[in-house]
C-alpha cells in the first residue's frame, strides 16, 4: 500500500509597509507555485517566513526575539525551515544567520523569486542559504501572487527611490527607482477586475515621481485618468506621493476621475524648515500646506493623512511647537506618528544633537493628542451624512452586541455599520449607503442599516474563495479555490 505525502505548509509574517505586504502576497504566490499550501490554523507550518523590515529599530528587537521563539519549536519539528527576506535581510546579510544559525535561507527585496529553490536547496544541503542580490532581477509583477483580499489589490507601478532623506535606509536596500510601462500596469489591473477585483490601491516609493525613468513627468496623473477608464474597477487610491514632486495636474486628476477615491496620505515628517532641511526633504512647510489648500478646493471632502517623525537629531522646542501649527493647520484625519530611532547606515545616525528619549517622548504624546483631537473635530462634521461603504472581512471588528460590520468609505474612513435582524447582510466587497450616525476619533458609526446595497462582483470572489470546498466538488469546480490570484 503506498501513500501519499502531505503538501508542505507555509506561514509568512509581515512587517512594514504596504509595499512589504505585497512583497509577501507574491511569497505565498511562488510558494504555493511550488507546491506548498497556507498553514493549518493551530498547526505548527513547516516552513515560516520573515518578510522584514529595517525602517524602525524595533523592527530588530521584533525579528530576533520571534526567531529566538522559533527555535525551540523548529527543534521539536523536524524537516520545519525558517527564512528571512526583506529589507532587513538585504541590510544584515549574514548577521542574521550568525544571530540566529537556526535560520535556514536568508534572501533579499531583489531575488523574493528564488525563494523555492533555495528552501529545497538548504533542505538538501543541509547548511543555511544566503543569497543577496544588489540589483532587481525582474519587476516582482511578474511573481505568481496570493492576494488576501478577492475584491481589492495592490499593484506596483515603481520599485525603489531615488531620493536621499538621511533617516530613511530604503533606497539602499531597494535601489534606484525602476518604473513600470504604464500599458503594463494597466494589463494587470484589467485581469485583477476580470478575476473581481473591485479596488486597487497604486504603490511606489514615491507614486507621483512615477514616470521619471522614461521622461514623462506627467506620467502619474495620465495613469489616474487611465484607471477611470477601466471597466468594473469602482475605487483606485494610491501611496504613497512626496510632496516635491506633487503637482497640480495629479491633483486635477484625482478630482475629475470618478473612482478615484478623495483620500491622501502625504508624509509630513516634520512643519520645521529646519529640520526638513536636516531629513534632506526638498520642500518646505508652505509649500506642503500650499498642497493640502489645492486638494481641498478641488475636493472638499478629502481626507488627507501623514506621516511624522518626532525627536530628529536637533530637533527644538521651537522646531516641533512648527510640526504643531501645521498639523493644526491641515487637520488631517490620521496621522502615523514615529519616534525617531538611530538607522545605521544613515545619516542621521551620525547627527549630533541627538534629542533625549524622555523628551521625545513628551512631545510625542502631545503630537498624538493634537492628532486625536483634530480627527475627532474632522469626523463630527460628518454626523448626520450619508456615505457610500465598502464593506470588507478583518476590517476593524464585528460587534456582536449590535451586529455591526465594518468598511471603508470613500475617502477611506472605518466605518462601523448596524445590520438590523432580518436585513439582508453585506459580504465583503459589497457598496451601501449609510448614514453616519456617531464619530469617534478613528472610526465612524452607522447605526441605521444599509441603504441601496448593492452585492457586488467583489462579494462574488467573496463568496467564491470561501465556499465549502464539499459543495465546490459537487459542482464541479477546482478544490483550490483563491490559491493565486
Amino acid at each position: 500500500m503506498t501513500t501519499t505525502a502531505l503538501p508542505r505548509t507555509y506561514q509568512v509574517i509581515t512587517y512594514g509597509c504596504q509595499m512589504n505586504v505585497h512583497d509577501s502576497e507574491r511569497i505565498a504566490g511562488l510558494l504555493e507555485d511550488a507546491g506548498y499550501t497556507p498553514q493549518v490554523e493551530g498547526e505548527q507550518a513547516d516552513v515560516v517566513v520573515f518578510n522584514t523590515c529595517a525602517v524602525r529599530e524595533n523592527a530588530d528587537n521584533r525579528l530576533y526575539g520571534n526567531l529566538g521563539h522559533l527555535a525551540p519549536v523548529k527543534a521539536g519539528h523536524p524537516g520545519m525551515q525558517i527564512a528571512v527576506g526583506g529589507c532587513m535581510a538585504q541590510k544584515d546579510r549574514d548577521v542574521i544567520v550568525r544571530k540566529a544559525p537556526w535560520v535556514d535561507v536568508v534572501f533579499g527585496t531583489h531575488n523574493v523569486g528564488k525563494l523555492p529553490v533555495l528552501l529545497e536547496r538548504a533542505r538538501v544541503e543541509q547548511e543555511a542559504q544566503v543569497e543577496i542580490v544588489e540589483a532587481l532581477e525582474a519587476f516582482p509583477s511578474a511573481l505568481p501572487t496570493r492576494r488576501e483580499s478577492p475584491y481589492s489589490a495592490w499593484v506596483s507601478i515603481s520599485v525603489g527611490c531615488n531620493n536621499t532623506c538621511t533617516f530613511c535606509i530604503v533606497p539602499q536596500l531597494r535601489g534606484k527607482e525602476t518604473d513600470r510601462r504604464p500599458g503594463d500596469i494597466l494589463a494587470e489591473i484589467r485581469a485583477l477586475v476580470d478575476e473581481g477585483v473591485q479596488e486597487i490601491t497604486l504603490l511606489g516609493q514615491n507614486v507621483n515621481s512615477y514616470g521619471v525613468e522614461f521622461g514623462d513627468r506627467f506620467a502619474f496623473g495620465k495613469l489616474l485618468r487611465a484607471c477611470g477608464e477601466v471597466d468594473g474597477l469602482e475605487r483606485v487610491r494610491f501611496t504613497s506621493p512626496h510632496p516635491a514632486a506633487f503637482s497640480d495636474d495629479v491633483i486635477a486628476a484625482m478630482a475629475e476621475t470618478p473612482n478615484v477615491m478623495p483620500s491622501l496620505h502625504m508624509p509630513l515628517q516634520s512643519g520645521s524648515d529646519a529640520v526638513l532641511r536636516a531629513m534632506r526633504r526638498s520642500y518646505r512647510s508652505t509649500k506642503y500646506l500650499g498642497i493640502i489648500d489645492r486638494v481641498r478646493a478641488a475636493m472638499p471632502d478629502a481626507a488627507i493623512t501623514t506621516d511624522i517623525i518626532v525627536g530628529f537629531p536637533g530637533e527644538t522646542e521651537a522646531d516641533f511647537a512648527e510640526t504643531l501649527r501645521v498639523v493644526e493647520a491641515s487637520r488631517f484625519s490620521a496621522a502615523f506618528t514615529f519616534q525617531y530611532s538611530i538607522r545605521p547606515g544613515t545619516p542621521a545616525a551620525t547627527m549630533p544633537d541627538q534629542v533625549p528619549k524622555q523628551v521625545v517622548q513628551e512631545r510625542y504624546e502631545r503630537l498624538v493628542d493634537l492628532v486625536g483631537d483634530l480627527a475627532w473635530q474632522e469626523n463630527q462634521k460628518l454626523v448626520g451624512r450619508e456615505v457610500e461603504v465598502m464593506f470588507a472581512a478583518g476590517e476593524g471588528r464585528k460587534d456582536a452586541a449590535t451586529e455591526r460590520l465594518s468598511g471603508r468609505a470613500r475617502d477611506n474612513r472605518l466605518v462601523h455599520v448596524s445590520i438590523p435582524e432580518g436585513t439582508e447582510r453585506p459580504r465583503p466587497g459589497d457598496l451601501g449607503t449609510v448614514e453616519i450616525s456617531y464619530a469617534a476619533p478613528h472610526h465612524l458609526v452607522a447605526d441605521g442599516g444599509v441603504a441601496n446595497l448593492r452585492r457586488t462582483r467583489g462579494g462574488d470572489a467573496w463568496d467564491a474563495r470561501h465556499t465549502p470546498r464539499k459543495r465546490l466538488i459537487g459542482l464541479g469546480l477546482p478544490k483550490r479555490v483563491g490559491a493565486a490570484g
